[in-house]
Parts: C-alpha cells; sequence; structure tokens
C-alpha cells in the first residue's frame, strides 16, 4: 500500500510538471520572448521563491527586481506590485511575473525605426511635408507632428517641408532638439 500511494504522488508530481512546462511553452510563445528570457525568468524566480511554493512575497520580488538592474524607488515597487498582484493577495504568481517581465523587456521602438518608418511615409525623401503625415497619420497624431518637427534645412529642402529625423532623435531622447 505504501509503494502504491508513493507511485500515485510520483505520477501526480510528473502530470504536474508536465503541465506547468507546457503552460511555460505557451506563455512564452505567447508573449513572444525567447527560451532563453524564459529560463532567466525562470531562474531568477526560483532563485527568489524563498518557500518554494511557486509564489513571491513583495520582498522576494523587490530582491529580484533589484538583482535584475531594476531601480526601485517606493513608488515605483508600488507601481509594480499593483500590476503583479492586482487582488492584494502578498504573493506573485510565477504567471505574474513572467507577464510583467514581458511588458519590462519588450522591444521598443528606436530612434532609428522611427526614421525609417517617416522615410516610408515620406517617399524615401529626407523630409516630410504636411500634406504627407495628414494624409498617412491620424489627425491627431499628424498634428503633434505638425507642430512638433522643425523646418527641414538640408539638401534638397523645399518650403514647408519637415526634418523627421531630428524629430525622431529628440523623442527618444538621443539629441538636443
Amino acid at each position: 500500500e505504501h509503494i502504491r500511494v508513493g507511485w500515485e504522488m510520483l505520477l501526480t508530481t510528473i502530470a504536474r510538471t508536465i503541465n506547468e512546462i507546457e503552460t511555460q511553452i505557451l506563455t512564452r510563445d505567447a508573449k513572444g520572448i525567447t527560451q532563453q528570457q524564459m529560463n532567466e525568468f525562470r531562474s531568477s524566480f526560483s532563485h527568489f521563491d524563498r518557500k518554494k511554493n511557486g509564489a513571491m512575497e513583495p520582498d522576494d520580488l523587490r530582491a529580484c527586481l533589484i538583482s535584475m538592474g531594476f531601480d526601485l524607488g517606493e513608488a515605483e515597487f508600488a507601481r509594480i506590485m499593483n500590476l503583479v498582484d492586482p487582488n492584494n493577495t502578498g504573493l506573485v504568481s510565477f504567471q505574474s511575473f513572467i507577464s510583467f517581465m514581458t511588458r519590462e523587456t519588450a522591444d521598443t521602438d528606436t530612434a532609428d525605426q522611427v526614421v525609417a518608418s517617416f522615410r516610408i511615409l515620406a517617399g524615401d525623401k529626407p523630409y516630410i511635408l504636411v500634406e504627407e503625415l495628414r494624409r498617412e497619420l491620424p489627425s491627431e497624431q499628424a498634428e503633434y507632428c505638425i507642430a512638433s518637427m522643425p523646418p527641414y534645412r538640408g539638401p534638397e529642402a523645399i518650403p514647408g517641408a519637415l526634418d523627421y529625423a531630428s524629430f525622431s532623435t529628440a523623442l527618444y531622447g538621443e539629441s538636443d532638439l
């Protein structure tokens, strides 16, 4: 009888582990993160899950995030806790941790990507015209760009030409525009 109970517990543990791995694979694929990122997140979570119960307490999460290079003031940590523990249970599940880390590490547009997008809208010209912005962008975005872009002063400049490259680098903090 003792061996049978042990065998059933082993089967249950294996089934639970397989289910957890399948869930991680689905999560990884759905969130667009690499297997290496998933492994790093799992390793960090497991290391700081002091009670080894599959959930981190707030102090564990803080230590984990600091070890990963996050600069955490009280307000920022409170914001993060609201995201990962919206019901104030005092516990952060691996799933919540992965969702947060995915949002935080997601690739964001760079100035070069935005410049490339404007270049397409401008028909490969080094400047863009007001009418092109109004035709290609939603009204609110177009008007923001028109108000914010400096005049283009480079070669081939024509009246009304706007400098999307300077605008884009200033937008991403890469210039002093």
